[in-house]
């Protein structure tokens, strides 16, 4: 996601925002970034990996449509509390935090119980 009025041929750091806390992309602040420009940010992926790959908790609704893969999914599902149209599935949570976990630069681990 982008801040309004983003100036497409000058896209900044800080233009970039999280499509699930508005979030800001920053030196010390990792992003994962999906398709046409969606983004999941260091902290949702840890709230997101906590509550559906540690927690098993689902907040599925009928054939929603992933903000990462842009994809209808079945799968179980992580919806921000503050921007429900965002949701991140079980597929993508895992393919963000293995990516985020192979950049060493990031400084994101999975995060445990």
């Amino acid at each position: 996601m982008r801040r309004d009025g983003t100036d497409p041929n000058n896209v900044q750091m800080e233009d970039v925002l999280c499509d699930f806390c508005r979030r800001s992309w920053t030196e010390e602040t990792p992003f994962i970034e999906g398709h046409h420009g969606s983004c999941v940010c260091g902290p949702c992926l840890t709230a997101a990996y906590r509550h559906v790959i540690l927690g098993g908790a689902d907040d599925r609704v009928p054939a929603y449509r992933c903000t990462m893969c842009l994809e209808e999914r079945e799968d179980r599902c992580y919806r921000s509390p503050t921007h429900q149209e965002a949701f991140l599935c079980e597929r993508c949570i895992k393919l963000a935090s293995g990516a985020l976990v192979r950049d060493k630069e990031s400084g994101w681990s999975r995060p445990t119980a």
